[in-house]
Parts: structure tokens; C-alpha cells; sequence
């Protein structure tokens, strides 16, 4: 049974930091590439973060590049993103995904942000304000 469970969300100051994490099971990362999606109230599924299940690559959207760090333990089969100088825009609900990728091909984290993703999580809420 696939499950992916986000923590970490809550309230931040703008400037401030968070570490999200999303636990895995039923899977190993070995095979499945997670990717971090967010969704604001009234605007589309931004797809933000994804790290793939080959090598560890990590990809990012422009919105979150330089600011969000994506990484793996896959001893703990967890993925982490730690998330610096938030901002209010940042404020949304934050979903971990995952899918399943042939290493005999490139990763599906070089489209994560059109293609959907097999499991999702519930997600986990981060408010940036003052």
C-alpha cells in the first residue's frame, strides 16, 4: 500500500524558514521519483520541486530557485524541503507526489510540473505572513 505523509507546515514570518518532510511507504525511493507541488487558494497546481529516483537529481521551479533545497534519506525512505526567505506568496498547501520511473529512460522530474504523478499526499499548510 502506497502512502506519502506530509509534516512540517505552519506559520512563518516572512523572511523566515521551514523544513518540510515527506514520508514514504509502500515504495522505495530507489524507484520512485517525489516531487513537491503547492497549490494557493484561487490559483493552479504549481509543481515547485522534484528530486529523481536514478541518481538524486533535483529540479526546481523559477519561483523557488535559490530559496527551496530538496533532498533525500533513503535509509528513512523520506524526502525533505527545506524552504529559506519565505515569503507571503509562498503561502499555500504543499503536496508530496510520487512515480514511478525506467531508469532506461530520463526522469519524469524533467516535466514534474506538466505530468501528473501515480500517489499523492494529503498535504501540509504553510502561511508566510506578519
Amino acid at each position: 500500500q502506497v502512502q506519502l505523509v506530509e509534516s512540517g507546515g505552519g506559520l512563518v514570518q516572512p523572511g523566515g524558514s521551514l523544513r518540510l518532510s515527506c514520508a514514504a511507504s509502500g515504495f522505495s525511493l530507489d524507484y520512485y521519483a517525489i516531487g513537491w507541488y503547492r497549490q494557493a487558494p484561487g490559483k493552479e497546481r504549481e509543481g515547485i520541486s522534484c528530486i529523481s529516483s536514478s541518481d538524486g537529481s533535483t529540479y526546481y521551479a523559477d519561483s523557488v530557485k535559490g530559496r527551496f533545497t530538496i533532498s533525500r534519506d533513503t535509509a528513512k525512505n523520506t524526502v525533505y524541503l527545506q524552504m529559506n526567505s519565505l515569503k507571503p506568496e509562498d503561502t499555500a498547501l504543499y503536496y508530496c507526489a510520487t512515480q514511478y520511473e525506467s531508469h532506461s529512460y530520463g526522469s519524469w522530474c524533467t516535466g514534474f510540473g506538466d505530468y501528473g504523478a501515480e500517489y499523492w499526499g494529503k498535504g501540509t499548510l504553510v502561511t508566510v505572513s506578519s
